[in-house]
């Protein structure tokens, strides 16, 4: 379906509070994370992604859509994040098709001491400028949006 009625001045207004919060929030994480930790956003999401999975590995294309990477983008990142001796790549000893990215000790120790930069920067630029019941209606609003988000591998493999 093509939309062809146009956008009101509150959905405009609402568009473009999205958008720019959004790059404002980035942008300001992005450099606080880089200039403190030597890090960047992407690559601390991956990180954390991988923290919080079972066995701190993903299959790439599950890490790709937490991460809200393209596939070349993930596969990019992981490549530098591999060099720098953060992630390593696992094949599924039953079907070799599959590749995860797996969180190494290194890894886990470099995202949990780049936590207080991120966790700050989440606070100062967000969370702390919103009242519980601005935090709850974002999360109203916009959970939806998320609704289709991939679902962890439940079968997982065992590394080649």
């Amino acid at each position: 379906m093509t939309a062809t009625r146009p956008l009101d001045d509150r959905e405009m207004a609402a568009f473009h509070a999205l958008i720019r919060a959004h790059a404002r929030v980035v942008r300001m994480l992005e450099a606080e994370l880089e200039t403190e930790q030597g890090l960047s956003l992407p690559a601390y999401e991956v990180l954390a992604h991988l923290s919080e999975a079972p066995d701190r590995r993903r299959r790439m294309t599950e890490l790709a859509s937490f991460a809200i990477l393209t596939p070349s983008g993930l596969t990019r990142l992981v490549d530098k994040l591999v060099r720098d001796g953060l992630v390593e790549r696992q094949r599924c000893g039953t079907d070799a098709r599959v590749v995860y990215a797996a969180l190494t000790d290194a890894g886990f120790a470099r995202l949990v001491a780049a936590y207080p930069t991120h966790l700050r920067g989440v606070r100062d630029h967000l969370v702390d400028r919103l009242t519980p019941e601005q935090l709850d209606a974002i999360a109203q609003a916009l959970g939806p949006f998320t609704a289709d988000a991939p679902e962890p591998d439940p079968a997982g493999c065992e590394p080649a």
